[in-house]
């Protein structure tokens, strides 16, 4: 994605997102929402390729990263180096590290420490707010 497209994505209006992006994923990616557990078709992904922000397309996570984590989310213990960036989120009188996409700052997920080697992470995302791009040499 070029710098212009993450320009315009990050400068898009609330009128702009309702249009762009179905009601669910308006509800993840902008308004913080959770999706129901065990709803998602990419929690039973199983093929190579990249899983993308379904607001503006970046690249979030590697197929080669996804594990089942039980917990009717889509799972990775490691996104793509530039896909992601976190936060506090102190909401819900709890905190927890809240996920977004670098380029539109969409709402994606949590972050949390219970995953699997190597890294012991495991980003529990919303499969609302991915798309799934599969690789077409595999």
């Amino acid at each position: 994605m070029d710098n212009q497209a993450q320009t315009d994505a990050t400068e898009r209006s609330e009128a702009e997102w309702q249009a762009l992006l179905t009601p669910d994923q308006y509800k993840v990616l902008r308004k913080h929402g959770t999706e129901r557990a065990g709803t998602s078709p990419l929690n039973h992904e199983k093929r190579q390729g990249l899983f993308r922000c379904a607001g503006c397309g970046t690249a979030l996570f590697s197929s080669e990263t996804k594990f089942e984590s039980g917990t009717g989310w889509p799972s990775f213990w490691a996104p793509i180096e530039g896909g992601v960036e976190t936060k506090v989120d102190r909401s819900w009188f709890m905190t927890r590290v809240e996920v977004h996409c670098t380029s539109c700052k969409g709402h994606l997920g949590h972050v949390f420490e219970d995953g699997p080697a190597p890294t012991g992470l495991r980003f529990c995302m919303n499969g609302v707010a991915m798309a799934f791009e599969p690789d077409e040499k595999a």
